[in-house]
């Protein structure tokens, strides 16, 4: 094994080919997630035809980096604009957003790309220690522990919602209300399509995210004095800003081991993905938080705390793809077939057969999260002069933006209609404060939710027992049933509670 490991550490940190395509991988996926619409899966798959002419550990360099530097840049776009580069952004879209209207749009950036390396460091490393046992507990998870485990998603973006629990509560029946459109995954049938052939594959969740968070955002300055204060260019050094997350780093040494511990648990989940671990890291630091008032309104705690999980996820969704050649979330679904192509089988004996390999991958997590550094501080830097473009320059490009990037999915008009139209809706939910962040996220687990809501029933003939009687299942139901009945008794004791909290000062930190 030790011969392995020296063979993969050398090929990996000694081959100048490979800091070569890391590093263009890296502005590459820096480049797919500052543009709202381009996904990492979509820069993934766009890449596939060039590894027909790659070397295994080149390809699976390039893949692994593209997609860790691509979920942190997604936080560019949110931060400055409002517009989530990329799903599991949108968990913390409301508290970057605060920061760089209060003028430390900086600061927030560089939050979220410190902690995004140090989650994705401590993912590989987890990945390399206990990638076994990750294994042996996603095969803990049948249809009925997925259920409960999107369920307990859903449940987070309630409690994490600053419009207070009923506003969170309403935006999320809208989202489950529009994960139903189009063709069922169980039963085959076309449900509130109208007729538009279009809605058969269901509402694209990118089209409405890019609506209800950037467009809405447009609509609302121009009809508002509100904007991003340029001071966030200037304020405060650029060494002060490293030192202050430097220092907020060690001092919340507890809640970083919690989120990527939790976030790597969740990736190694088939299926979950950093969208998931977002969300409930998010929810869990809330919980913990000193000041859970500040949480959607411009806390850098829940900007830390999302982006360690989020990052560290990205390493565990590999555990199934190797070991049983489940994909952990699209991207690996399109990397097992980049192995297939090279002839690897992924399963058990890829660790026995292909031992380097492997610990290559380990050792490409790493390298990538620490070419991320550099590149992304570049990017940061880069990004801030978008604070020093005026107003009537700004708005038309960032609606600019929102029209490409819903345009980029599928090449079809129809999706930037659906986003004028979820523009729309954006500004009638923030007008009534309903939450936009529950609704994106029932949309984007409605589906999942009811396909493995129909497949527990089916496995237990109609009896609800099925939903209990594994043990995960009965502790995952617990929490769930624990999570809604505190929530229910702060609303019933404190009704109060769920009104506006006023914004926190300016000089606010962690």
């Amino acid at each position: 094994m030790m011969d392995e490991i020296q063979q993969a550490f050398s090929q990996v940190f000694f081959d100048p080919a490979i800091w070569l395509i890391v590093t263009g991988a890296a502005i590459y996926g820096i480049f797919l997630g500052a543009m709202p619409g381009l996904t990492a899966t979509m820069g993934v798959a766009l890449f596939v035809p060039i590894t027909y002419w790659m070397e295994p550990v080149p390809a699976l360099a390039a893949i692994v980096t593209m997609v860790a530097c691509a979920i942190f840049a997604g936080d560019i776009p949110t931060t400055l604009m409002r517009v989530p580069g990329t799903p599991a952004s949108a968990a913390y879209a409301d508290d970057a957003y605060e920061l760089a209207k209060r003028g430390q749009a900086q600061r927030a950036l560089v939050v979220a790309l410190w902690f995004s390396v140090c989650g994705g460091i401590f993912g590989g490393v987890l990945l390399m220690l206990v990638g076994h046992q990750l294994a042996a507990i996603a095969t803990l998870f049948s249809v009925a522990e997925y259920f409960w485990l999107y369920l307990m998603g859903l449940s987070c973006a309630v409690i994490v919602g600053k419009e207070g629990v009923l506003r969170s509560a309403i935006g999320l029946l809208l989202g489950l209300f529009f994960s139903t459109v189009g063709l069922s995954a169980v039963f085959g049938e076309a449900r509130f399509t109208f007729g538009h052939p279009e809605l058969f594959q269901g509402i694209n969740f990118i089209p409405a995210m890019i609506g209800l968070f950037g467009l809405s955002e447009v609509l609302r300055g121009v009809m508002s004095s509100d904007q991003v204060s340029a001071t966030g260019v200037a304020q405060g050094s650029e060494r002060g800003v490293f030192v202050s997350t430097l220092r907020t780093f060690f001092r919340r040494q507890g809640a970083w081991w919690r989120s990527s511990l939790l976030g790597t648990v969740i990736g190694a989940l088939p299926g979950a993905g950093a969208d998931m671990a977002a969300w409930v890291c998010v929810s869990v630091s809330k919980r913990f938080s000193r000041t859970p008032e500040e949480y959607g309104r411009g806390s850098s705690e829940a900007i830390a705390d999302a982006c360690s999980a989020n990052s560290s996820s990205l390493a565990a969704a590999w555990v199934p793809a190797l070991v049983f050649g489940i994909p952990g979330d699209s991207v690996t679904a399109i990397a097992i077939g980049v192995l297939y192509m090279k002839n690897l089988q992924p399963g058990p004996e890829i660790f026995e057969q292909q031992g380097a390999l492997v610990y290559s991958l380990y050792f490409l997590f790493l390298l990538a999260n620490l070419v991320m550094l550099p590149v992304g501080w570049l990017a940061i830097r880069a990004s801030q002069q978008v604070l020093r473009v005026p107003r009537w320059i700004l708005l038309p490009v960032v609606t600019l933006f929102c029209v490409v990037g819903s345009f980029a999915v599928n090449g079809s008009r129809f999706d930037v209609m659906l986003m004028l139209a979820f523009g729309l809706l954006g500004v009638l939910c923030e007008r009534y404060r309903v939450s936009i962040g529950a609704m994106v996220l029932g949309l984007i687990l409605g589906g999942p939710l009811e396909e493995r809501f129909v497949q527990t029933l089916a496995g237990s003939q109609g009896n609800w027992t099925g939903f209990f009687d594994r043990p995960v299942a009965l502790v995952l139901a617990i929490l769930c049933v624990l999570i809604w009945g505190r929530v229910l008794w702060k609303t019933a004791v404190k009704p109060r509670g769920d009104g506006p909290v006023p914004d926190p000062p300016d000089s606010a930190t962690l």
